[in-house]
C-alpha cells in the first residue's frame, strides 16, 4: 500500500520537457537518511510513463529540433548547464546531502564535479571526429563518420545521483542523443532538479526526460524498450546481468558499472604519511557507498604493525552523524543497507576475524537514522567475505602479504576489477604492478581524482565493461560509419 504523506513536497517525472505524474497517480514517499523522515513524494512510474517518455526522446532525436542543432550548439547548451549549476551550487548541495544522507562537504564536492563534467563535455562535442582511411584501390576515398546511437537510457543507483547523471548526460547530449532517466527511487531528487533547469535553459523538448519509480517496475520496462537505441547502467552485479540480458535481446550496446572490491596495495617503502590518510578518506567517504572504495588495504609484512597502528588511530578518530553537522560521513542510504553492512561485521565477529579500530557516532544521534560506525578489521584471510564481496559500507579489510607476487595474487584474487592503489617509492616495482593487477583505473602512491572527469573511468571482470569520463565516454554514445566513394 502507497504509504500516507503529509506536509512535504512534491517532484514530478519529466517527459517531453513537461512536469508530470504517473499515469496511475500513485507515488513513492523518500525518506531523510539522517532521521527516518518522509520529506518528499515522488511519482510511481510504470510501462506506459516510461513508453511516454522514450516516444518523447525518439521524437525529440528523429523529428524534434534536437538533430537540427550542430555541435557547436549543443556544446553551448551544455556549458550553459554548468554555469546555471554553478550559480545554484547551494540549492544542490543541500538537495543532494539531504536526499543521500552525504555531509554538506561531500555533497558540494559532487556539485563542483557537475559543473565540471558540463563544463568538459560543452567543450568537447565540437571535437569529436572520424578519420581519413589509406585504400588499396585508386579512384576511391574512404572516411569514417562519428554518429549517435539515438535514444539513450540510463538506469543510475543513489550514491552520487548527480554525479553519475552529469557524466553520462554530458558525454551523451554532447554526442547528439537523447535520454531517458531512471534515478533510484532512494535518491533520486537533484536528478529531477537538473532536468527542470535544462528545460528553462532551452533544451528541446524530449532531449532528457526522467522516470521515477521502482526498478522492477519503470527500470524494467525502460531496458526492455525497442526504441531504446543503447543502455547505461551503474549499480550492482545482479541487475547489471539483467540490463545486459535486456540489451541482448534489443541486440543493442550497453556500458555498466558494477561496483568493485578494490584493494591499496602498501608496500614496504610506502609513504604512511602520505598513504594512511587517503586509505581512510577513500574507504569512508560517502560511508563506504562508493563503487570504487578502497575496501581493502594489503599490507607487506614488515609494514603492518606500523600500519595497523596508523590505521586504527585514524579509524578511532572517525566520526559520523547527520549530514548537516558535516561530519566524516553521514548515514548510510537506507534501512536495508544498514542491516546489510551490519550483517557483515557480525558475520566477521562470528568468524573470529579482529576487529582492530572502530570509529564513533556523534552523542543524541536520531533513532531512525540509518547509521553506522567504520570499522576496521584485520588480518583478514583472503577468501572471506570481508575481502571478497562488496560490503557497500565503512569495512575496511586489512590483509598481509609477504612479496610483489602474493600482493598480485590477492589483489587479483576477487570476482572484481574495477580500481587499484599502489603505494610504493621503487618505480619500477610500481609500474610492473600496475601492469599486473586486473582493473580499470590504478592510482599511483594516491588514490582518487576529485570526481576524475577527463580520466576514463570503468572495470573488467564483475566490475562490467565500457567506460565512461573523458573522451572515452564520447565514443561510447556514438557508432562509426565508414564511407567509400569511388570518385574515379
Amino acid at each position: 500500500m502507497e504509504e500516507v504523506c503529509t506536509r512535504i513536497k512534491d517532484y514530478p517525472a519529466l517527459i517531453g520537457g513537461q512536469r508530470t505524474s504517473a499515469t496511475s497517480g500513485e507515488t513513492l514517499c523518500m525518506r531523510s537518511p539522517s532521521n527516518g523522515e518522509v520529506f518528499a513524494r515522488i511519482p510511481r512510474c510504470s510501462a506506459s510513463d516510461v513508453g511516454r517518455a522514450v516516444a518523447a526522446a525518439k521524437h525529440a532525436f528523429k523529428q524534434g529540433a534536437w538533430p537540427r542543432l550542430s555541435a557547436p550548439q549543443r556544446g553551448r547548451l551544455l556549458s550553459h548547464v554548468s554555469r546555471m549549476l554553478a550559480e545554484r551550487e547551494e540549492e544542490f548541495v543541500e538537495l543532494e546531502a539531504l536526499d543521500t544522507g552525504k555531509p554538506l562537504s561531500q555533497a558540494r564536492a559532487d556539485v563542483k564535479a557537475a559543473i565540471r563534467y558540463f563544463e568538459f563535455y560543452g567543450g568537447a562535442a565540437d571535437k569529436i571526429s572520424g578519420e581519413t582511411l589509406p585504400t588499396l584501390s585508386e579512384g576511391f576515398s574512404a572516411f569514417t563518420l562519428r554518429q549517435p546511437h539515438g535514444v539513450i537510457a540510463a538506469v543510475i543507483p543513489w550514491n552520487y545521483p548527480l554525479q553519475i547523471i552529469s557524466r553520462i548526460a554530458g558525454a551523451a547530449l554532447a554526442m547528439g542523443n537523447t535520454l531517458v532517466v531512471k534515478p533510484s527511487e532512494d535518491a533520486c531528487l537533484s536528478v529531477i532538479r537538473l532536468g527542470e533547469i535544462m528545460s528553462e535553459l532551452g533544451f528541446p523538448a524530449g532531449v532528457f526526460n526522467v522516470v521515477t519509480g521502482y526498478g522492477d517496475e519503470a527500470g524494467a520496462a525502460l531496458a526492455h524498450n525497442l526504441d531504446v537505441n543503447f543502455l547505461t547502467f551503474t549499480g550492482s552485479p545482479e541487475v547489471g546481468t539483467f540490463i545486459q540480458s535486456a540489451a541482448a535481446r534489443n541486440h543493442i550496446g550497453c556500458t555498466l558499472e558494477l561496483g568493485g572490491k578494490s584493494p591499496q596495495i602498501l608496500f614496504e617503502d610506502a609513504d604512511l604519511d602520505a598513504a594512511v590518510p587517503a586509505i581512510s578518506k577513500a574507504l569512508t567517504q560517502n560511508g563506504g557507498q562508493t563503487c570504487s572504495a578502497g575496501s581493502r588495504v594489503l599490507v607487506q609484512e614488515n609494514l603492518w604493525d606500523e600500519a595497523c597502528n596508523r590505521l586504527r588511530t585514524k579509524f578511532r578518530a572517525v566520526v559520523a552523524g547527520p549530514h548537516e553537522q558535516d561530519l566524516d560521513f553521514g548515514p548510510l542510504i537506507n534501512a536495508s543497507q544498514a542491516r546489510r553492512v551490519a550483517a557483515y561485521c557480525a558475520q566477521a565477529e562470528k568468524d573470529g576475524v579482529p576487529l582492530l579500530a572502530e570509529g564513533t557516532l556523534v552523542p543524541d544521534i536520531p533513532p531512525e537514522g540509518y547509521y553506522r560506525t567504520a570499522r576496521l578489521y584485520g588480518p583478514v584471510p583472503a577468501h572471506h567475505p570481508l575481502a571478497q564481496e562488496e560490503v557497500f559500507g565503512p569495512v575496511l579489510a586489512m590483509i598481509p602479504f609477504k612479496d610483489e607476487q602474493e600482493a598480485i595474487e590477492i589483489a587479483n584474487a576477487t570476482a572484481f576489477g574495477l580500481v587499484a592503489g599502489v603505494w610504493t617509492r621503487d618505480l619500477a616495482r610500481s609500474m610492473r604492478v600496475v601492469r599486473a593487477v586486473e582493473c580499470g583505473q590504478v592510482f599511483v602512491n594516491a588514490y582518487g581524482a576529485g570526481g576524475g572527469v577527463e580520466l576514463p573511468f570503468g572495470g573488467v571482470k564483475k566490475s562490467g565493461h565500457g567506460r565512461e569520463k573523458g573522451f572515452e565516454a564520447l565514443k561510447e554514445f556514438s557508432s562509426i560509419k565508414t564511407v567509400v566513394i569511388n570518385h574515379g
